[in-house]
């Protein structure tokens, strides 16, 4: 039914089957997100858990927790400021729905190792792909969680001031390929790979990558897309993040139909209706 080749992620000892795609819903709590509306206040923990309870009650697979504003021009925090936001988010997320599957989304190895460590949390999202902290790779397989790998030209502060690539879909599979490879060096096992959308690229690079999004499967691994109300649908339709919806949901379908394994969004019902939708059209093939 997923055309896209079958994968497994290791969540704590439990072997999780990736047959369909997965809805990761996004909890921020950072003061500077992009995307206003999906700010968690990080000092209050039942504004946590509400969003915790609605990302599930509308059919979030895995939360992925962020500390770290990685918007085009954001501020750096260091690493204590961002692992005292994660610690109250983590409890809050933990305390409210202890099974959960939970990402943190940090490119720094010693915030990763305390989230698993402390937290028990199941997968650890890199932006830099392993590049801003060069130990992370290594630190990462050595807690054996998987590893999702995203593309980022630059650092987040000016990331978006000129990018450039002589061939933005060869460049970028190319540093993919190139860093799994030092993951499994270090004894990873599971790796998810991430073109990066929106980071450090123009419209257009992200387009061709979307256009061409099935040639990631040539890494062997299972493809994460965060493409949700980002810049690439509000700036080609000339609207804002707030207005950006029904553009992400098209770019969602799309990326499904290309064969992602999850999506990384804001709004979880409306990736969860699309991906029934999806669904359902696979399984009229394979009855008619």
């Amino acid at each position: 039914m997923f055309p896209a080749p079958y994968y497994t992620l290791n969540f704590r000892g439990k072997l999780v089957e990736l047959q369909r795609p997965w809805v990761m819903g996004i909890l921020n709590v950072t003061p500077d997100s992009f995307y206003a509306d999906s700010r968690t206040p990080m000092a209050d923990p039942d504004s946590i858990q509400q969003r915790v309870r609605e990302m599930l009650a509308d059919g979030a697979d895995l939360i992925d927790v962020g500390a770290y504003s990685s918007r085009p021009g954001a501020d750096d925090i260091s690493p204590l400021e961002e692992m005292r936001r994660l610690e109250v988010a983590l409890a809050a997320v933990r305390s409210v729905a202890p099974e959960v599957y939970v990402s943190v989304d940090t490119f720094r190895s010693e915030v990763a190792r305390q989230c698993v460590e402390h937290f028990g949390v199941d997968m650890i999202n890199d932006i830099s792909g392993g590049v801003l902290d060069k130990a992370m790779p290594k630190m990462v397989a050595r807690m054996g969680v998987p590893y999702v790998m995203m593309h980022m030209q630059g650092k987040p502060e000016t990331m978006q001031t000129a990018p450039e690539y002589e061939d933005v879909l060869a460049e970028v599979l190319e540093f993919l390929a190139r860093q799994q490879q030092r993951f499994f060096d270090a004894g990873g096992k599971d790796v998810v790979i991430d073109p990066g959308f929106g980071f450090g690229k123009t419209m257009m690079h992200n387009y061709r990558l979307m256009d061409r999004l099935e040639d990631f499967h040539e890494l062997h691994a299972p493809l994460l897309v965060g493409v949700s109300r980002k810049s690439m649908i509000y700036k080609l339709l000339e609207t804002t993040p707030q207005e950006a919806l029904n553009g992400t949901t098209v770019l969602h379908t799309l990326a499904m139909m290309k064969g992602a394994h999850i999506l990384r969004v804001h709004d979880v019902r409306a990736a969860v209706e699309a991906r029934t939708i999806v669904e359902t059209m696979w399984q009229s093939g394979k009855q008619a």
